[in-house]
């Protein structure tokens, strides 16, 4: 008997914490597992910023807070767009939640009504789907190429918006992909959504700071249609404070309001502590600030050491991302080869079969809308980026 909602059974399980999940088991049975699959610095979170959490824990912020953030942490969130990104926010169209997750959650199910359209470029961020699938919207998915970098066309989101298209959303950087988009192909983005005023366009915005092409972009800038873009952004990727868990939006008034409300009901305010310790991060300029500077350095260094190793594979196709920490090779060129008794029919194959036998864990593209690639996370260190290429250059000459 199956007792579980629809809804919980028509969802799938992140595929990176998945993967995650299943290096994790190997390590407890005592194996030497390299787990190229998860989404997270492996940097410790500034000195500065743990320290205004011990400050917060001793002056009692441990008392519940304002369900969109304290006052002070949206202003200072305000400040930092305004600094960083020259975009004009009141704190009242700021809302502070669990993670960056928490903030798309909260956006989609306070905007889309069941049968809605959601247009989404492909690949994407495993969460996007599912989330869209909890407020019984339609994913609607246009196709970027690894010829063109991953990223998709004015003419490609022209010809995929009907008159039942409600939201965009996208990111960029963009995880999986690491493609960024400048300000030329974000305006003609903007052109296309003059022309269709019922559509809202959610900005991810979560890896804006580890960017190799220097100054960020936001779709934001473009004032015709400010009013109907919604930015997210959080502190896990450029702060290194993926455990602390905080995300936040900045909207047209109406929108946060509406988020405001949703949360009130599901989480209320997201760790006091943790928000004593953002408001530090927000006041942080990172164009001042080591910690950025050097951990986007040594992903620079990483993306270009990873490149180079994995151009060496006979099979493999990579394109150049400029930001985030992740490589996406096309590895077609695999399917029908085989090892003894095993035989890799698709990228999840190829995955499974590097995991058992080289020790490495990588994600299949399936769970990012692209069948044929797999996601290399090169947020290790060197010596650890180094031996994982080495296995797996190793395994995949085995395939014949």
């Amino acid at each position: 008997m199956n007792y579980l909602s629809d809804r919980i059974n028509q969802l799938a399980e992140s595929e990176t914490l998945a993967m995650t999940r299943r290096s994790r088991e190997l390590r407890a049975k005592g194996i030497d597992v390299i787990n190229l699959s998860i989404g997270e610095p492996d940097f410790n979170t500034p000195e500065h910023v743990k320290t205004a959490a011990k400050i917060a824990i001793d002056q009692n912020y441990t008392h519940y807070p304002p369900v969109p953030g304290y006052p002070e942490l949206r202003q200072a969130i305000a400040n930092k767009l305004k600094r960083d990104n020259q975009l004009v926010y009141t704190p009242e169209q700021i809302v502070v939640s669990t993670g960056a997750k928490q903030s798309l959650a909260n956006i989609i199910l306070s905007l889309v009504n069941p049968g809605e359209e959601v247009l989404i470029p492909a690949p994407y961020w495993v969460s996007y789907k599912e989330i869209i699938k909890l407020a019984e919207a339609k994913g609607v998915f246009i196709e970027g190429k690894i010829d063109y970098n991953f990223k998709v066309s004015a003419e490609q989101l022209e010809a995929a918006i009907t008159p039942n298209t409600k939201l965009f959303l996208f990111s960029s950087p963009c995880n999986p992909t690491g493609t960024v988009y400048n300000r030329e192909e974000l305006k003609t983005f903007a052109d296309v959504f003059e022309r269709h005023p019922q559509v809202f366009i959610i900005s991810d915005e979560i890896y804006e700071h580890i960017n190799f092409r220097g100054k960020h972009e936001s779709i934001a800038q473009f004032e015709s249609i400010r009013d109907r873009v919604i930015i997210v952004n959080g502190l896990s990727k450029g702060f290194a404070m993926t455990g602390w868990r905080l995300g936040y939006m900045a909207a047209p008034l109406e929108i946060a309001k509406a988020c405001d409300k949703l949360q009130s009901q599901i989480t209320s305010g997201a760790c006091s502590i943790t928000q004593r310790a953002a408001i530090t991060a927000m006041d942080t300029d990172p164009s001042n600030s080591p910690d950025i500077r050097n951990m986007v350095e040594a992903f620079h260094y990483r993306r270009d050491l990873a490149l180079a190793l994995l151009k060496e594979i006979p099979g493999l196709r990579v394109n150049v991302p400029d930001g985030a920490f992740y490589l996406f090779p096309e590895v077609v060129r695999y399917y029908g080869k085989s090892y003894g008794e095993r035989v890799i029919h698709s990228a999840t194959d190829l995955c499974d079969y590097l995991l058992d036998t080289a020790f490495v864990a990588i994600v299949p593209g399936v769970a990012f809308g692209s069948l044929d690639c797999v996601r290399i996370s090169y947020a290790t260190s060197e010596d650890q980026l180094r031996e994982a290429i080495r296995r797996i250059a190793e395994a995949l000459a085995k395939l014949a």
